[in-house]
């Protein structure tokens, strides 16, 4: 912003990014004279605004001599199953809704509880190893694996497993188009990394739904 100062001559004035309230009214609706300058502790900074890319993460020096992970781009993340107690570090492939603003759908802007599209390789190659039993795209429906050779304590093993497994329609149906719906947890823009949980039950048919409108 340019303004004038008393000799005619231009400068440039910095406004800077605040998050102060010495401007907002008081409770009973009466104004407020503003008697205090910016304070450095009440700056706030330039959203970080990390897309899907090559990674790329810039450190920031914060208040107390802390660091932030300043996540600019970046691709992938460590993704949980929470039924199945299993994390994978997975690839993220594309942003697919978010509750506050279309637009970072759009401008594929990842932040936290973000909904976005992830990379089934990894869980679907860990199914398969776990319950010995194969599912998603490659063959239609669900067919045992045959392992060649293995004792028969894995055999037991894994047979004790099958009796037991459940995966449901919703995230089988996702299995075979070889991505999962998931939600971002952390912070991408103050911590540097891309994590979240993969969607299940009663939350994934909530975000389906969403999404159809």
């Amino acid at each position: 912003v340019k303004a004038r100062n008393f000799s005619g001559k231009s400068f440039l004035l910095n406004m800077g990014i605040t998050r102060d309230t010495k401007h907002k009214r008081r409770h009973t609706g009466g104004r407020r004279n503003i008697h205090i300058k910016k304070k450095k502790y009440e700056a706030g900074r330039v959203p970080a605004g990390t897309r899907i890319g090559t990674k790329r993460i810039h450190a920031v020096r914060a208040r107390g001599g802390n660091i932030k992970q300043r996540a600019l781009r970046l691709d992938a993340g460590t993704f949980s199953w929470a039924s199945e107690s299993c994390s994978r570090k997975v690839r993220v492939l594309d942003v697919n809704y978010n509750a506050s603003n279309n637009e970072l759908v759009r401008t594929k802007t990842l932040v936290k509880n973000a909904i976005v599209s992830v990379d089934a390789t990894a869980f679907r190659q860990w199914y398969e190893q776990h319950y010995g039993v194969a599912i998603g795209k490659k063959k239609k429906g669900e067919e045992t694996i045959d392992k060649g050779k293995s004792s028969k304590r894995v055999t037991k093993k894994i047979e004790a497993r099958k009796a037991t497994r459940t995966l449901e329609q919703g995230l089988a149906d996702q299995f075979n188009g070889g991505r999962l719906l998931a939600c971002i947890s952390s912070r991408p823009g103050q911590s540097g990394r891309c994590d979240g949980y993969i969607l299940e039950g009663k939350e994934l048919e909530f975000y389906q739904k969403k999404m159809k409108k």
